[in-house]
């Protein structure tokens, strides 16, 4: 049974979230149909653009991202403390990029609310935009309807594009996040698609290498200024209130190294002293790979040790979290 969303997120655990979206049946979201010979790449650059532009209007930033060819993945970061800093004017300009204004709010601005009741049910709904600016599934709804629309009417047909409700995952701590954000930088990688990650487009890998998102539209206007990728904030993290807890440098070198190693296919060893993030984050070189390889298989729902499973669960109503016994020895 299909759980509610309010079950698979809680921000008192953990602010950051694995989210992945798949086609439904033969649909391509990019890449070369080899049945239809039909090419569908230029839906790639749809998918770095709407992203960039949602990410600009929510309250919710990103860390890594991968458009494959069915499929894609971002790991977020949701910020309820910008969408809290937003004055209402703000906030209303933001909801105006995605839908209509309401008439109340309108009057409000206008100055021409007839009552208090009148002025509390227009500050109700400024709110209720506030708290929806941040939130994974009115991100997610704005991102896939966005798509389904747009692929289909490319492809002259109707219905589903999408293979239902996107799969989120809980990232507990800053080591579930490293190893969650290799993973997705990885997938063309695994899927063979590119022979490095200097080569692996429209990845947020090949972003921070290369500077910039591939091939970003300059067309596209945004309402905003657009948000970069979720920085690498190294030993200053403790002073930032948000960032990744790593070296930015040590972690592309673990992950080109890695990259090296899948792409071969060979069995193959992480050299520790080259890679000191492996063992800041005290994995062994195995398990890492074994991480790289399968992370989107073997987990779900969330990841990390075994306490913050406990708490996470506690605070979303389960019983237990599924993949204890694979979990214990890593993310200790």
């Amino acid at each position: 049974m299909t759980q509610a969303r309010s079950k698979q997120v809680s921000l008192q655990d953990t602010r950051y979230y694995h989210l992945i979206s798949r086609c439904v049946r033969r649909a391509y979201l990019c890449g070369e149909d080899d049945y239809t010979k039909q090419n569908f790449e230029h839906r790639r650059q749809w998918m770095v653009d709407r992203i960039r532009f949602l990410t600009s209007i929510f309250a919710i930033d990103v860390a890594a991202y991968a458009v494959m060819s069915n499929h894609y993945h971002l790991v977020v970061y949701i910020d309820e403390s910008e969408a809290l800093a937003w004055n209402d004017y703000e906030v209303c300009q933001r909801w105006q990029q995605l839908y209509h204004s309401h008439p109340l709010v309108e009057r409000l601005h206008k100055g021409e609310s007839s009552c208090q009741a009148e002025i509390d049910k227009a500050q109700e709904i400024i709110n209720q935009w506030r708290s929806r600016l941040s939130d994974l599934s009115w991100l997610m709804r704005n991102l896939n309807e966005y798509i389904a629309r747009k692929a289909n009417t490319e492809d002259n047909c109707k219905g589903r594009f999408w293979e239902g409700r996107f799969k989120s995952q809980a990232l507990l701590d800053e080591k579930a996040v490293i190893v969650c954000m290799a993973y997705v930088d990885l997938n063309p990688i695994r899927a063979k698609m590119a022979d490095t990650v200097q080569t692996a487009e429209y990845t947020s890998i090949f972003e921070r290498i290369h500077d910039k998102a591939s091939y970003i539209n300059n067309k596209v206007k945004l309402p905003f200024t657009p948000k970069p990728l979720m920085g690498f904030m190294g030993k200053e993290h403790k002073n930032s209130p948000k960032g990744i807890a790593f070296s930015l440098l040590d972690y592309l070198t673990l992950v080109e190294e890695t990259g090296k190693i899948i792409k071969a296919d060979k069995r193959g060893k992480i050299n520790e002293k080259i890679c000191p993030l492996l063992r800041a984050l005290g994995i062994n070189s195995d398990d890492w790979l074994q991480l790289a390889k399968h992370f989107g298989k073997k987990y779900h729902q969330a990841v990390g040790s075994l306490e913050e499973l406990n708490a996470f669960a506690a605070h979303t109503g389960k019983q237990w979290i599924g993949g204890h016994r694979q979990q214990a020895a890593i993310f200790h």
